[in-house]
C-alpha cells in the first residue's frame, strides 16, 4: 500500500480499539446481570485470529476477530489489515504443511478418473500454489548474474515441490502436487475485461469503468469514496480467478470439499492478503446462494515475493543455491485434460509487451482489442503530468477517435482521478447551487471523456509492489555490493532489473508483432486467442455445473462504521461551532 496513504488517510493503530463492535454483535439480546463479582457481560475481551487467550474464571468468553471481521469495519482500527495480514505469513506456511500428511493424489486409473489418499485424517489437506510473474521477476533480479524469470520460476518450484526444498524436511516432507502460473489467469481477466468495457451491455460498470484488479486501491474506495464503487470492473483478479478455478475443478474432479484443498498465492503485493480475505471470494458465492458470508477461502494464504526467502531460511534452505533446472519429475496431469492444457500450456505464444506496463496490461489488451475491432486504426499516446499518468485514444483511419483510456499509477493520481468522479453536493441554503469538484448538477456523478482507466496503487505498477524485494533489503546490499543505505541512483538500477526480468520473461514460441495490424487475424489480439479462452472458460462453467457468472464476476460493498465515533448531530455540530467563536444560543 502507498505510504502517502498510509500517512495521510489511515489512523493506524496497531491493536483493536476499545469500541470494537464484533462483542457486541455476537451479545445475548436480554444479559443476565452480574452476580457475586463475575465479570460484566459487556466487557469481552478482543482476540486477534492465532493469539493466545485468557480464561479467566467467571470472564466473558473472548471475541474472535477474524481478518474479515475487520475489513467490513472502519471504524474502531481502520488500518487493522496491517495487523491481522501479518497472519498470512511463511510462518503460516509451515504451520499447515507440518500440521498433517498431505492429500495424495492417485490416477489417472483405467477409466480416467483420479482419486485422493489419506482423506482419514480429518487435518490432512491437498495442497496447490500459484505464483505470479512479478514474484518471478523480482527473484531473477535478487539471484543476478544473468539467471532468468524463467529459471527463477524453476527455483521457486524446487523450493516448493521437490527433496531440495520444503518436501526434503519438515514433520512430514509435505510439498504442493501443482504450481500453476497465474499468466494463464491473467490471460482469461485480459479477455473478460475487455469484453466487459466493450459490450453493450447495460449489466456493465459506469462510464469510465476502473481496474479492479489492485486490492490497495479497491479497499481505497471502498472505505474512503464509495461513488467509485458502480465504476469498478466485476472481472476477478487473476490471483482470485486462479484460485476460483482450483477450488471449484478440483473438489469436484476429486470429490473432496473445498477446505481440504490449501491453496496459496505467491504475489509482489501486501494487499493480495487483504483480498484473499474478502467474503465475496469464498465458496458461499459459487457453492451456496451467491450472497457473500462466511465460507472457505478460494485462496488460503498469500505471501510475498520477500517472503520466499524467508521460507527458505526458515527451513535452512539457500534460495539461491536451488537449481534453475526442471524438475526431474514434471507436475502430475490435472485431471481434466482440457483444463490441463489450459493451465499448463505446452508453448508460449505471449510475449507481455512493454507498453503494457508490469501490472498485467488491462489497458493494453483493451485498446488492441479496440484496434482489432477498427482496422487501419492508430493508437496515440500523450503523457501526462508524470510517468504514471498517461492518456491514450484509438484513432480510425478517418481521423474520428473511437475510444479514449488512461493509466493512473500510485495514490497522489488516484486522488486526482477520484476528485474528477466525485459528485456534487447540494446547498443547504435555499435557492443555493450546487457545489463539488465539478460544475454539474447536485447528486449527479461526473462523466469523464475515458471509456476505461486502469488504476494501480504503486507507482510504476505491480513490479514495484510492496512485497517485492527491495534495494535496501540486507540481501540485496549484501549480493550486489550496495552502499549500506543505497540512494535514488541505486533504487532505479535496481527497478530497471525488475523489470527487465519481466518483460524478458517468456519469449513466445511464435513471435508476434504488436506493431502488425491485428486484422490479419481476428482472432489473435495481442498474441492472445479470445476464442481459446473463452472455450476453456465455458468448459470450466460445464464441468463444474456453475454459472460462468459466479466463477468469474465478484462485487464490492461500501464500508460505514460509526463504532468508536461520537455521534454528533448537526446541530450539535453548529453549536460546538459557535461556541468556538464566541457566539451561541
Amino acid at each position: 500500500m502507498s505510504a502517502i496513504l498510509s500517512v495521510d488517510d489511515l489512523n493506524d493503530f496497531i491493536s483493536p480499539g476499545v469500541a470494537c463492535i464484533k462483542p457486541i454483535e455476537t451479545l445475548p439480546t436480554a444479559p443476565p446481570p452480574p452476580q457475586n463479582g463475575a465479570a460484566d457481560p459487556l466487557e469481552h475481551e478482543v482476540v486477534l485470529d492465532g493469539a493466545p487467550t485468557s480464561s479467566a474464571p467467571g470472564a466473558a468468553a473472548p471475541a474472535q476477530i477474524s481478518l474479515t471481521d475487520c475489513l467490513a469495519c472502519s471504524g474502531c482500527v481502520t488500518s487493522a489489515e496491517a495487523v491481522l495480514v501479518s497472519l498470512q505469513s511463511h510462518n503460516e506456511v509451515l504451520s499447515v504443511l507440518d500440521g498433517a500428511p498431505a492429500l495424495q493424489l492417485q490416477g489417472p486409473n483405467p477409466s480416467g478418473t483420479y482419486t485422493v489418499s489419506g482423506l482419514e485424517n480429518p487435518a490432512s489437506k491437498f495442497f496447490v500454489a500459484s505464483v505470479s510473474p512479478q514474484t518471478r521477476a523480482s527473484l531473477a533480479a535478487a539471484c543476478g548474474h544473468g539467471v532468468t524469470s524463467e529459471q527463477a520460476g524453476r527455483m521457486i518450484e524446487h523450493l516448493f515441490m521437490s527433496e531440495a526444498g520444503l518436501a526434503g524436511g519438515g514433520k512430514h516432507n509435505n510439498g504442493f502436487t501443482w504450481m500453476v502460473d497465474t499468466n494463464t489467469a491473467r490471460e482469461a481477466c485480459l479477455v473478460l475485461g475487455s469484453d466487459e468495457v466493450l459490450s453493450g451491455s447495460t449489466a456493465k460498470p459506469a462510464t469510465p469503468v476502473l481496474t479492479s484488479s489492485c486490492p490497495g486501491w479497491v479497499c481505497y474506495a471502498e472505505k474512503a469514496h464509495p461513488y467509485v464503487l458502480p465504476h469498478l470492473s466485476r472481472v476477478k483478479s487473476p490471483q482470485a480467478l486462479m484460485g476460483t478455478l482450483l477450488k471449484t475443478t478440483l473438489s469436484r474432479l476429486l470429490g473432496i470439499p473445498p477446505d481440504r484443498i490449501w491453496h496459496l498465492a505467491i504475489m509482489p503485493c501486501f494487499d493480495k492478503k487483504l483480498e484473499a480475505s474478502r467474503e465475496e471470494l469464498t465458496d458461499s458465492i459459487w457453492a451456496g446462494d451467491g450472497n457473500p458470508g462466511r465460507g472457505v477461502r478460494d485462496v488460503d494464504c498469500v505471501i510475498t515475493s520477500k517472503e520466499i526467502l524467508m521460507l527458505a531460511a526458515s527451513r535452512g534452505i539457500d534460495f539461491f543455491s536451488l537449481s534453475k533446472s526442471a524438475l526431474p519429475q514434471r507436475q502430475p496431469a490435472f485431471p481434466d485434460p482440457a483444463l490441463h492444457r489450459f493451465l499448463f500450456p505446452s508453448s508460449k505464444t505471449h510475449k507481455q509487451q512493454r507498453a503494457a506496463g508490469t501490472s498485467g496490461g488491462n489497458l493494453h489488451y483493451i485498446l488492441q482489442d479496440v484496434r482489432a475491432r477498427h482496422p487501419g486504426s492508430q493508437i496515440q499516446t500523450v503523457r501526462g503530468r508524470n510517468a504514471d499518468v498517461v492518456d491514450y485514444a484509438v484513432v480510425a483511419s478517418s481521423g474520428e477517435t473511437v475510444f479514449k483510456a488512461a493509466r493512473y499509477y500510485g495514490f497522489r493520481n488516484i486522488q486526482n482521478l477520484v476528485r474528477k468522479l466525485k459528485p456534487a453536493k447540494a446547498s443547504r441554503m435555499p435557492g443555493g447551487k450546487s457545489f463539488g469538484s465539478a460544475k454539474r448538477p447536485a447528486g449527479k456523478a461526473a462523466s469523464l471523456e475515458y471509456a476505461y482507466v486502469e488504476v494501480m496503487a504503486c507507482p510504476g505498477g505491480c513490479t514495484n509492489g510492496g512485497g517485492q524485494i527491495k534495494v535496501d533489503d540486507q540481501v540485496i546490499i549484501d549480493r550486489k555490493g550496495l552502499p549500506d543505505k543505497p540512494g535514488p541512483v541505486e533504487q532505479k538500477s535496481w527497478l530497471a532489473e525488475v523489470d527487465e526480468a519481466y518483460f524478458s520473461a517468456d519469449e513466445p514460441d511464435t513471435a508476434v508483432d504488436s506493431d502488425a495490424d491485428p486484422g490479419d487475424n481476428p482472432d489473435n489480439v495481442d498474441g492472445i486467442y479470445p476464442s481459446r479462452v473463452r472455450g476453456a472458460l465455458e468448459h470450466w462453467s460445464s464441468l463444474t455445473g456453475i454459472s460462468l457468472d459466479k466463477l468469474v464476476y465478484t462485487s464490492y460493498r461500501e464500508v460505514i462504521s460509526d463504532v468508536g465515533k461520537s455521534q454528533v448531530t448537526d446541530t450539535e455540530r453548529v453549536v460546538q461551532l459557535a461556541g468556538k467563536i464566541g457566539g451561541g444560543w
